[in-house]
């Protein structure tokens, strides 16, 4: 059975130490590698993603200037902090002008058409700008545990995952660090990165910013977590109307990327929604069903997730101390069916 995220995350914190992000010195490719790819008869489409067009054209530094110019007063994400991130000053996520990485490698815990057979290419961040309650991944995404690293480091691990075979370049917990991400894109296109990029967020995203990615983010994997602006409040240290947020964000991601579609059962592009159910509805998974069915289509890809356990500071909520029973989630499941989702599990 593959690992589950957190120990996927904690498996690499625990092997990882400080000196390992030092020694970034990370292969870009060799012989033995390129002739077992060979073998495997993997090959990109000709093209390649549209980000290299974008590259070649100056779009993508044209995007890449308007995310820095949204970095100074901070308005990356719906929160709006405002704070000046180029000086030192943090937001609610806790980050400020440089970034950290818990954990990179090919990860088999995600969904089946983002894995694969060699994995996906997944990059933990540390931080977070939604920062639930329940967070499974707290120690990197409330405590910000992990090790700094800078553009270059960054481009060098995304050229290892492509080298180790890799499917895709999933990028987890990223809304934070979007401008980031995109100069260390730029630096790996360089070095002859082409993989597919994944955007893997809490869905607490700027339309302004989804839009700016157009292109440039191939495969999107949202959270969709609540339907209810007071709970998500509670929950999720006081976010400002994540549903009106993630719905905007998510249909703009689904116009840019449309259904997800795979080549032999492996994801090259589209959008993947993530549900988790959570006990009593608080996650209103009725609602959440039918807002797709309708705003999105019935062909959307949903994982509805019925893996929560309580964590971090979940047990000092009633309603989130216990993990779903079966009987809701079968009830989920049943609410899918209903709504005419036919891609869902």
């Amino acid at each position: 059975m593959a690992p589950s995220r957190r120990k996927f995350v904690q498996g690499c914190l625990a092997a990882a130490g400080a000196a390992a992000l030092d020694r970034l010195g990370l292969t870009r490719g060799s012989a033995a590698q390129a002739g077992t790819l060979a073998a495997e008869g993997i090959s990109g489409e000709e093209r390649g993603p549209s980000y290299l067009e974008m590259e070649r054209s100056g779009e993508l530094e044209r995007r890449e200037q308007a995310l820095w110019a949204m970095f100074e007063a901070c308005r990356l994400c719906p929160r709006q902090c405002g704070v000046d991130r180029t000086a030192g000053e943090k937001g609610i996520c806790g980050s400020a002008e440089t970034f950290k990485i818990a954990s990179y490698g090919p990860h088999y815990g995600e969904e089946a058409p983002l894995v694969g057979r060699r994995g996906s290419g997944t990059i933990f961040f540390s931080h977070c700008n939604l920062l639930c309650v329940f967070c499974q991944n707290w120690e990197i995404n409330h405590l910000g545990e992990g090790m700094r690293a800078g553009h270059a480091d960054l481009a060098r691990m995304m050229l290892e995952l492509q080298n180790r075979g890799c499917h895709n370049i999933n990028l987890v917990t990223p809304t934070h660090l979007v401008p980031h991400l995109v100069s260390a894109l730029r630096l790996a296109i360089a070095d002859g990165l082409r993989l597919p990029m994944l955007y893997n967020t809490s869905g607490y995203d700027s339309l302004e910013v989804i839009r700016l990615l157009d292109g440039i983010i191939d495969i999107y994997l949202p959270d969709f977590k609540y339907q209810d602006a007071t709970v998500a409040a509670r929950f999720s240290q006081g976010a400002p109307n994540y549903p009106g947020h993630a719905a905007a964000a998510i249909k703009e991601m689904h116009r840019q990327v449309g259904e997800l579609r795979q080549i032999d059962g492996v994801a090259q592009s589209g959008l993947l929604i993530r549900h988790l159910v959570l006990p009593e509805n608080v996650a209103g998974t009725d609602g959440f069903v039918r807002w797709v069915a309708s705003e999105l289509g019935p062909d959307t890809h949903v994982n509805i997730m019925g893996q929560y356990t309580p964590q971090y500071q979940a047990h000092k909520h009633p309603s989130l101390s216990r993990p779903p029973t079966r009987e809701e989630f079968a009830q989920a499941m049943q609410w899918a069916r209903e709504a005419g989702l036919r891609h869902f599990h």
